[in-house]
């Protein structure tokens, strides 16, 4: 009887225990548009049990227990946890809060924003598409705090600057950049329309680049397609108009004349009162000298059209991506002499062979071609247009003497100015034929094998190969008698073609496991080669055959004589390409428990060509450690109405760069230099011997330099994430700075025409502070609103010079004046202005004689020349007199503080966004203006000192040498700061089930205004502007300003 129960028990058991154990299957999708998610994690909670959704989202488990709970994870959606009910289990995963579920590329993979430890800032399609940006670095500016850019020139197809967190070293101080894991150092190449999303990186969690990452990264994404998606078609198109955004204010030319007459104390100009017409006595009494605004004359009207068409979808196991571009932009200055067009198309395909490999494959072409005028520095078509007397005809009618050069004046004036680089510009537009034209291509490939759901390995190898062909025909031109630009014999064609090809290949591993329902760990490991090198040749024809001076007849093989580009010495000794590599491994750990306390620690080993193997020299290890606390995740604020996350971040480590000047291997002497050598016999100079000589030495020693920085940082949303602010606290200190150091003049460092080798001799630090403040709210369903406001201090400092001098310097003033006007010095910020000092204008000699009274170890003389009128330099070495000691810090060009401002509405089918950017603190200085009595003049003047007019600021005319004008002070140097109303634009999107009648998803039109006013004291073009220079940025030689654009356009799906 026993045995029986037991036996009857045993069934009824196991009856019950199979009754209880299903097999459960089922789909997961969005919830917010029903599409299947694939690749969603699923695991059973309390085990190590877990699998992954299939293409189609669809999922299945064998034998689980009625009751247990599956969690479900997604990257960008809520986790969500089911309890096993039934066999058939669907289920749709909730995006999650735009500040939590956000997801951020880190550098060799992604995250959800909430388990991010590092300072990472994201900008979206979206808020790409609001500023209709022509670069994609014009929609970083003021979006992105510790970001900032600014422009070297406003002309079409101009190359701007990126600086994340401030100047750290005196050389290249650009960001790492990479497209979809190419490295891209032009972003010129990329349409803004392909981008999916900008990531940047900015503090130590960017040392997954190690060598690469001293200056930031960018992470840029390229749009792809999804699976089972149908083919969309999305159109772009905008046209637009384009003026300058400032003209510098100049006087006209009865204030000209007043100047000279006052400056040379004569009476040859006569300016007639009511009319302002303008005499020279010495000509005419009865005819009117011209009057003519050179800016009025050079700057004009400009058009820009824009159009691009993307198509994407997918199937099962596809999703493609393919588009093209295409932009034609006039310049505002020269209209077609500074045409910019590009062509781009963009391929972004994904397949997946079997449920474990994976492989993807994009691919990205620009042919770009941008004409060019000379801008930015002496001689410059703006440079020309502020300096040229006002007194000359554009268009001169009036026969020159000389028949020969009338031929080559082509009806142009002359003008009067003295300067030999200042000529009409309008002439020099007309006979400017300078075309660059680049292609480029970059394609990438990569697999991905699954081992499991835990273990994955991916390969990829990705290239760029670009070819850039410049030509420039420099016709025969007559400007002026004594001008620069003219070019009576010999015209020449120059056709350079340059090389350039990159090659990066690497291979991860990942590894990723979460156990207990608590622990979730991830780990990475890889290696990377890259090889970047170029080639460059080219040729110059010196006078066309046949007298031809026709671009169209320009070419080398109409040339009477051909000039190599590189002579056979210098191919020789390479100096016509180059070539380096850099070898890489790295692995990266992530811990997070319970997605609350995260961890993650991350090493790089780098080994560069740049520098020697002596003692690994050529070897660096970079590293970082990042800490987060998701505050909120705690049980006193899980389920806190009013606090909807918070978290606390923090990281510390190192960087590198090996961005070396000195050539190809800087760690070796090279034969780059020309020598004259002699047995002491020759007779003639025809009889020497020309060679190659020793050129800059090389240091065995050198390496890369290095930045150590921590950065600590808080996330806080409010309400439902309506409220949400980032602060972020940082400090970095990079070391080891490339300089040259001082050598003798007489002799070099080891003979003559030697120059001396790079050492690592410097230190700068940057600290500051970054701040983001957003609130976004649906107040109806037809009323939204969303603003947002961010801001950023930086402060500069050098601690570290390690020369003879104590300092390195750079930058320039005037024209052969020899005046260096920027430093790098320990104590003062990198690049700051070196200059006097001046506290107002003499009003009297009583003034001078009680100052010269003081000088006695001058002999009683404060300043050498100073005259009633002029400036009053200041002694600040307190000796009693004015030398060159006594220059000083006199400002610098790195802003003490740079702001965003952005804000937007929609209103049932209406929106709207601005946007706008400040930054405060910097300075320029002023260097557009020729110091010729000629050339024309600011109306500044106007107020200028005269017995009359006791002016404080403004010192007297002068009409030759003069300390006002000889010197470089604090009067040239002017507060930069701005405010700019960067972009104004209104939409409308139609009513979709219109739409729907005629086959179109979506269609919207808008119209925008870019740069459309600017806030500044700055008398220069353009506030934001600089050449990019670390010592000697911020000069103003006339910056080609930033164009005010009104942009009308559509964007159409179907």
């Amino acid at each position: 009887m026993r045995k029986q129960f037991i036996f009857l028990f045993a069934v009824l058991f196991s009856f019950v225990s199979t009754a209880q154990t299903l097999n459960v299957e089922g789909i997961v999708k969005d919830q917010s548009n029903g599409d299947v998610l694939p690749g969603v994690s699923i695991t059973v909670k309390g085990s190590n049990r877990g699998t992954q959704t299939d293409f189609d989202g669809y999922y299945s488990f064998k034998n689980l227990e009625k009751g247990v709970v599956l969690v479900f994870r997604y990257l960008g959606y809520k986790r969500k946890e089911e309890i096993v009910q039934g066999a058939l289990m669907n289920v749709a995963l909730e995006i999650e809060a735009e500040s939590l579920g956000e997801i951020v590329v880190i550098g060799y993979g992604t995250q959800r924003k909430k388990e991010s430890t590092g300072a990472v800032s994201v900008v979206d399609a979206k808020s790409i598409a609001k500023l209709n940006p022509t670069r994609i670095e014009q929609a970083l500016q003021g979006q992105v705090s510790g970001v900032n850019i600014t422009s070297n020139s406003g002309s079409p197809g101009s190359g701007l600057n990126i600086r994340i967190r401030g100047v750290s070293t005196n050389g290249d101080n650009s960001p790492l950049i990479l497209v979809d894991g190419n490295r891209i150092s032009d972003l010129s190449v990329i349409n803004p329309n392909d981008i999916k999303s900008v990531n940047v990186l900015k503090d130590a969690t960017a040392a997954i680049y190690g060598v690469l990452a001293a200056n930031g990264v960018i992470l840029i994404e390229t749009k792809s397609g999804k699976k089972n998606t149908d083919l969309k078609f999305t159109v772009n198109s905008n046209f637009s108009l384009q003026q300058t955004s400032k003209k510098i204010n100049l006087l006209n030319g009865a204030g000209l004349a007043a100047y000279i007459n006052e400056a040379r104390n004569t009476s040859n100009y006569f300016v007639q009162e009511g009319t302002g017409l303008v005499f020279d006595s010495r000509i005419s009494s009865t005819v009117a000298l011209p009057n003519t605004d050179w800016q009025n004359e050079v700057f004009q009207l400009a058009p820009m059209f824009d159009a691009n068409i993307n198509a994407s979808g997918g199937a099962d196991k596809i999703a493609y991506s393919l588009g093209t571009s295409f932009l034609t932009q006039d310049g505002i200055i020269g209209a077609d002499k500074s045409n910019y067009n590009r062509l781009t198309a963009r391929a972004n395909i994904q397949y997946d062979v079997t449920d474990k490999l994976k492989l993807s494959a994009t691919t990205m072409y620009t042919h770009s071609k941008k004409n060019s005028l000379a801008e930015g520095g002496i001689g410059a078509v703006l440079y020309n247009a502020v300096n040229a007397d006002p007194f000359t005809l554009p268009v001169d009618p009036t026969p020159l003497a000389d028949a020969g050069f009338e031929g080559l004046r082509n009806g142009y004036g002359i003008v009067q100015t003295g300067a030999i680089e200042v000529s009409n510009p309008l002439s020099q537009i007309a006979s400017t034929y300078n075309t660059a034209v680049v292609d480029k291509i970059s394609p990438a490939l990569a697999a991905t094998y699954k081992f499991s759901d835990k273990l994955s390995v991916r390969s990829k190898y990705l290239m760029n190969r670009a070819v850039v062909n410049v030509q420039i025909f420099r016709p025969l031109v007559f400007l002026g008698g004594n001008k620069s630009l003219s070019r009576t014999t010999n015209n020449e064609f120059l056709d350079n073609k340059d090389t350039y090809d990159d090659y990066t290949w690497n291979n991860i591993i990942t590894y990723e496991d979460s156990f207990n329902d608590a622990h979730n760990i991830k780990i990475l490991l890889g290696h990377e080669m890259f090889e970047t090198k170029g080639l460059f040749a080219g040729q110059t024809g010196v006078g066309l055959l046949n007298g031809a001076n026709a671009f169209s007849d320009a070419s080398i093989s109409n040339s009477e004589v051909v000039n190599p580009r590189f002579q056979p010495a210098a191919i020789e000794t390479g100096g016509n390409q180059f070539k380096n590599r850099l070898l890489s491994y790295f692995g990266r750990l992530q811990y997070a428990y319970k997605e609350k306390y995260l961890v993650s620690a991350l090493l790089r080993r780098d080994q560069s060509s740049r520098f020697s193997k002596a003692e690994n020299f050529n070897v660096g290890y970079f590293n970082s450690v990042s800490l987060g606390w998701n505050i909120s995740e705690e049980n006193f604020l899980k389920d806190n109405d009013f606090v909807s996350s918070v978290k606390l971040r923090a990281s510390y480590g190192q960087l590198g760069s090996d961005r070396v000047s000195g050539g190809n291997f800087p760690y070796v002497g090279s034969l780059n230099g020309e020598g004259t050598y002699s047995n002491n016999e020759e007779t003639l100079e025809s009889e020497l011997l020309v060679g190659v000589a020793e050129g800059q030495l090389g240091n065995p020693f050198l390496k890369w330099e290095t930045t150590s920085t921590g950065n600590i940082g808080l996330d806080v949303a409010l309400l439902g994430n309506k409220i949400s602010f980032n602060l972020d606290v940082f400090q970095k200190t990079t070391d080891d700075l490339l300089i040259q150091p001082q050598s003798s003049g007489l002799t070099g460092v080891a003979g003559i025409g030697s120059s001396a080798p790079a050492i690592n001799a410097g230190t700068v630090e940057n600290s500051g502070v970054e701040f983001l403040i957003s609130y976004r709210d649906q107040f109806s369903e037809d009323f939204k609103f969303n603003t947002s406001f961010n801001f950023t201090t930086i402060k500069n400092n050098v601690t570290y010079v390690g020369n003879l001098a104590g300092f390195e310097q750079g930058g320039g003033f005037g024209v052969g004046t020899g005046i260096v006007t920027s430093r790098m010095e320990a104590g003062h910020s990198l690049g700051y202005f070196y200059g006097y000092k001046t506290n107002g204008i003499y009003q009297n000699q009583g003034e001078i004689d009680v100052l010269n009274a003081g000088a006695g170890s001058n002999d009683n003389v404060y300043h050498t020349g100073a005259g009633v009128g002029d400036l009053r330099f200041v002694d600040t070495n307190g000796d009693g007199y004015i030398s060159e000691v006594d220059k000083t810090d006199i400002g610098d060009p790195i802003a003490d503080i740079t702001a965003g401002l952005n804000l937007g509405f929609s209103y049932k089918k209406i929106d709207f966004s601005a946007a706008a950017i400040g930054s405060f603190g910097n300075n320029m200085v002023r260097d557009y203006q020729r110091f010729n009595l000629l050339a024309n003049k600011s109306e500044r003047l106007i107020n200028r000192w005269t017995p009359t007019n006791p002016s404080n600021t403004i010192p007297r005319a002068t009409s030759g040498a003069s300390i006002n004008t000889d010197l470089f002070s604090d009067y040239f140097v002017e507060d930069a700061s701005f405010v700019r109303i960067q972009n104004v634009q209104v939409g409308y999107t139609f009513d979709k089930e219109a739409l729907d009648r005629i086959s179109v998803d979506s269609l919207r039109l808008f119209l925008s205004a870019n740069n459309l006013h600017t806030f500044t004291k700055y008398s220069g073009y353009d506030p934001s502007a600089s050449s990019g220079q670390a010592i000697g940025g911020g000069i103003d030689r006339g910056f080609y300003p930033v164009a005010k654009t009104i942009i009308l356009g559509f964007s159409l799906t179907f």
